[in-house]
Order: structure tokens, then C-alpha cells, then sequence
């Protein structure tokens, strides 16, 4: 397999398609760990792969230190996805999961937010950073 931007913006689109599988049956109003285990299942479900709520390594200075930053899920070794179940997406929102996405060197991050109508259209902020942009 060749990593690509088709090939991440494909996964993207069967990610979605999770979450809008988990939103439909669940619909907005609970709690965020609720919506992470469906999601993880639906997930594999569909033959992905992923990772949940593991740690973060954060390197200071060229100094691992002990801290407790923990990703929501990373699916195929590849995309990190921020689970919310609230209000809206905040711009905090963003910036921890570019974080995240430097530190773990990966292209891309969803946050996916199912305290909405239609996931699509208000639900989710898909970000890239200068790995994927160097992809053909």
C-alpha cells in the first residue's frame, strides 16, 4: 500500500461513515465515552484498525517526560480522531488535536463531535498538516 492523500481522504470518508453509523442509531445527548465505544466498534466492525485512549509521548526539550496526554482513537496508524459530545467544536479543540498530530506524526485529525443534528454539515473538522500536504 502506498500512502497517498486518495488513500488517507478514502479512510477519512469510512471514518465518517462510523460515526454516522453510531449517530444514527444513538443520536446527540450522551455521554462522550459512550460514543467512543460504539465507535471503536463500528470501527472494527469494518476491518480497520485502531488504537484508543493510549498515551501521548511528549518530548521536551529532546526529554521524554511523563504526562498524561491521551488520544481518543487512531485508526490504521494513521488519523486521529477526537471524539466531543457537546455544544460545538472549539478552536481549543483543534489546536490540541494538531498537536497531537505533530507529536505522533500523523497527516491528518477529525474531530467528530455527535451533540448535533447531521454529523457532516456540523459534526466533524477534518485537519491536515504539512505531512499530508507533502503526500501526491
Amino acid at each position: 500500500m502506498e500512502l497517498t492523500k486518495k488513500y488517507i481522504d478514502d479512510l477519512t470518508y469510512k471514518i465518517l461513515g462510523c460515526a454516522i453509523e453510531v449517530h444514527k442509531h444513538l443520536g446527540p445527548g450522551l455521554l462522550e465515552s459512550i460514543y467512543e465505544r460504539c465507535f471503536i466498534h463500528e470501527l472494527g466492525l469494518r476491518g480497520m484498525q485502531y488504537m484508543s485512549q493510549q498515551k501521548v509521548p511528549l518530548v521536551y526539550k529532546g526529554i521524554y517526560l511523563d504526562a498524561d496526554l491521551r488520544f481518543d482513537v487512531l485508526v490504521n496508524d494513521l488519523i486521529i480522531v477526537e471524539l466531543k459530545a457537546m455544544e460545538g467544536i472549539l478552536p481549543i479543540h483543534e489546536a490540541i488535536v494538531l498537536s497531537y498530530m505533530q507529536m505522533l506524526h500523523k497527516p491528518k485529525g477529525i474531530i467528530i463531535n455527535f451533540n448535533c443534528t447531521n454529523i457532516m454539515n456540523y459534526g466533524q473538522k477534518t485537519l491536515v498538516n504539512e505531512i499530508y500536504q507533502a503526500l501526491e
